[in-house]
């Protein structure tokens, strides 16, 4: 166990190397968060006064939205960089030594998961500069931090898996692209669930990203529901779970065909 640690962290490093030397990249994928939280918080700032959404603040309503929007988005494409590590050559190289296969598969979604936390922060931080008020203090902004890394994990994990069984740039291009819009908007990140369509509700109850919305959010209120908080949790790190598994398993059956 202890070796799989040790191989999957140098894997790990190995990412978190080229995102150091890219320091313009965090900036990068601030940039869209940034546009979340201050153009529609200001567009839809009055929404709020309908009610059911918790606060009288829209900010506050939507920070957690934004950073579980922004592990989403980010994490989707862990599988391109799979995918540039096969067309390159480097994995069929690294098949040659006797590193653990899960750390070969894992690094990636590991190094992601720090880069989503740290972004998840940032976020959390831009919004208190605008105004944002967490009752829930730092606790409140753990569980939120938390449940983004491990919905991060979930789509990373997807995504690694997606690369090795398509092999296409342009087939997790069109894939992600399709699931981004309906798993946000078939959620709570800009709609109170009182106010949604009863079927949007109904789906909003299968949907992990909403699952990590609503343990944020709760954990962060001024009245934490921590049985809530607790059942989106174990949902999520149930799902991270699996989809690691059957990222491996994918994995596998890739070292089988080369």
């Amino acid at each position: 166990m202890s070796t799989a640690v040790t191989q999957t962290w140098y894997m790990t490093e190995r990412q978190l190397v080229v995102f150091l030397r890219q320091p313009a990249y965090l900036l990068i994928t601030l940039i869209q968060p940034v546009v979340w939280l201050f153009l529609f918080g200001n567009l839809f700032k009055e929404v709020v006064e309908l009610g059911g959404f918790g606060t009288t603040s829209d900010l506050d309503y939507l920070v957690p939205g934004v950073v579980v929007m922004s592990a989403l988005s980010s994490n989707m494409w862990a599988g391109m960089t799979t995918l540039d590590e096969i067309q390159r050559g480097t994995l069929n190289r690294f098949l040659t030594t006797p590193a653990s296969r899960a750390a070969l598969m894992n690094g990636n979604v590991v190094s992601n998961g720090l880069v989503t936390a740290l972004q998840s922060v940032v976020i959390v931080l831009l919004g208190l500069l605008g105004g944002a008020d967490y009752p829930g203090g730092i606790g409140g902004v753990v569980v939120l931090v938390v449940a983004s890394v491990l919905l991060g994990t979930i789509f990373a994990a997807l995504s690694n898996a997606l690369g090795m069984l398509v092999r296409e740039r342009e087939s997790i291009i069109g894939i992600n692209t399709f699931l981004l819009l309906p798993l946000t908007f078939l959620s709570t990140a800009f709609m109170a669930e009182d106010r949604m369509p009863s079927w949007m509700r109904h789906i909003a109850d299968f949907n992990p990203l909403n699952w990590a919305m609503v343990a944020g959010r709760s954990a962060l209120s001024k009245q934490p529901d921590w049985g809530d908080v607790a059942g989106r949790g174990g949902a999520l790190l149930a799902l991270a779970v699996a989809a690691v598994w059957l990222s491996i398993r994918t994995f596998r059956s890739y070292q089988r065909s080369v």
